[in-house]
This record gives structure tokens, C-alpha cells and sequence, in this order.
């Protein structure tokens, strides 16, 4: 039975990432989402993380509620600024059969900038899929 980390923050939610993972949980699989409290450097080097981590709980609850109107079920937890990080700790309490990373398109996204898709792959040794999402980008 597939067990789905589902790490996505700002693009989600949207329907590509709900088709995705409707259609690989199947009707009996489960998911875990995981959204990384998004800081910016000046902010991280303060500790003012208390904005990111509010922030990332508003859209991880948005995203549980709008998966469970489309009749998917999940659950989920804020993570750590560095997503590698928050994949990690999530993997501490889930045993996932895969990753599902959704980020914003090359040139807008600081995931894909720093390659978390291989370095997912590599750290954790599961298959990743990896969805382009344009969701909440401004003109996206």
C-alpha cells in the first residue's frame, strides 16, 4: 500500500498535486504532507521564525481540508526551513514509499535552485516525483 510524503508549501494547494496523488495512493494509500516554515536568510539568522511557521501551518491546513473535500485523507506537519531537513524528520515518523515534491517552475523556485529533488532522492533512497506547479505564482 503506497505511503506518500507530499512535501509542498506555497504550491499547494492545486490540482495537479491533488490528481498526482490521488492516482498514485490509490483508494487505500496513505499521505503525509509536509510543509517547511519558509524563511528568509535575514529572518532564519534572527530566529524570527515565528511568522514562516504560522505561514506554513495556514497553507498546510488549507491543503489538508481541500484534500479532504476531494476525498482524500491525509495528515501533515510543519517543518524545518531547509526542506531536506523537514523531508528527513518527516521520514523519522512516516515510512513513505515515496517522495512527491511539488515546486514552482525553474527560474522561480529556490527548491529547484538548490536541487532538492536529487539530493530528496539521494538522501532518502525512495523514488521522487517531482510536479512543476504555477500555483499562487503571480501571472502563474
Amino acid at each position: 500500500e503506497p505511503r506518500i510524503l507530499l512535501v509542498a508549501n506555497r504550491t499547494c494547494p492545486c490540482p495537479d498535486v491533488l490528481d498526482t496523488v490521488r492516482g498514485r495512493a490509490g483508494g487505500e494509500g496513505e499521505i503525509f504532507i509536509v510543509a517547511p516554515a519558509l524563511n528568509s536568510r535575514l529572518r532564519h539568522w534572527v530566529s524570527d521564525v515565528d511568522d514562516a511557521v504560522a505561514g506554513a501551518r495556514e497553507r498546510l491546513e488549507r491543503s489538508l481540508a481541500w484534500l479532504g473535500e476531494a476525498g482524500v485523507h491525509a495528515r501533515g506537519e510543519v517543518g524545518d526551513s531547509d526542506p531536506l531537513v523537514a523531508i528527513e524528520d518527516a521520514l523519522a515518523g512516516f515510512a513513505a514509499t515515496e517522495l512527491v515534491i511539488s515546486t514552482y517552475p525553474p527560474g522561480q523556485s529556490n527548491w529547484l535552485e538548490r536541487d532538492l529533488p536529487r539530493r530528496a532522492l539521494e538522501s532518502s533512497g525512495l523514488p521522487v516525483v517531482h510536479l512543476v506547479s504555477r500555483y499562487g505564482l503571480v501571472g502563474g
